[in-house]
């Protein structure tokens, strides 16, 4: 067994399961925003704010450990781009809570519920791929990011036809304008999921 010289920090691999713990439990803070009313639905919405500022830390002392690691567990670029990668998820669940209460929504069409609901299952296996990437098989990674990819073309699916349903004949302009910008957002937080997958699939090749 060759001997490690220099220690490598290994406490990367702690913080990007952090962020992803914490992207989580946003998407479920999601799914509850769209299923629950009044005060409770706003209070979903200040937990899953809180739970982005907390990534938003986690994401910063990554990168201030990046700067102060001598050896890291594997390169500096692909470190930088899995955190942003990451936090870039959790950003875009904040988004779409934030419009949500912006646009004062009431009524949630079914389409919402179900692409915050493979948000939800995206940032589930996230959570798995992040987990095993230290110590685990690289083929559970490279599992978890096979299914990320499919969730996104499940939510770019649900996407369209929930899109479409908005332009339906007699269909209330402001309604449509609201539900559009928020199936644009919940589209996009798929298309990060897939983006983070991208980087952990690329690092387990590499790396594994």
């Amino acid at each position: 067994m060759a001997l490690r010289l220099l220690p490598r920090d290994e406490r990367f691999f702690e913080l990007f399961v952090i962020i992803a713990t914490k992207t989580v439990e946003a998407s479920r803070q999601l799914i509850a925003l769209f299923t629950k009313q009044d005060e409770d639905r706003w209070a979903a919405v200040e937990l899953i704010k809180s739970l982005e500022h907390e990534a938003d830390e986690t994401t910063h002392a990554i990168v201030t450990r990046l700067d102060r690691s001598f050896i890291t567990p594997f390169d500096r670029e692909d470190i930088h781009m899995l955190a942003s990668r990451l936090d870039d998820v959790i950003d875009r669940i904040d988004s779409v809570a934030r419009r949500s209460r912006i646009f004062r929504i009431d009524d949630v069409p079914e389409g919402a519920l179900l692409m915050s609901e493979v948000v939800h299952r995206a940032a589930v296996e996230l959570l798995r791929a992040v987990e095993s990437l230290e110590k685990g098989p690289p083929s559970v990674v490279l599992a978890a990011c096979r299914d990320i990819k499919r969730l996104e073309e499940e939510g770019d699916a649900l996407y369209h036809v929930w899109l479409g349903r908005l332009f339906e004949p007699g269909a209330d302009p402001l309604m449509v304008i609201k539900w559009k910008e928020l199936y644009d957002t919940l589209e996009k937080t798929l298309d990060s999921a897939e983006d983070a997958a991208n980087v952990l699939e690329s690092v387990t090749i590499k790396h594994g």
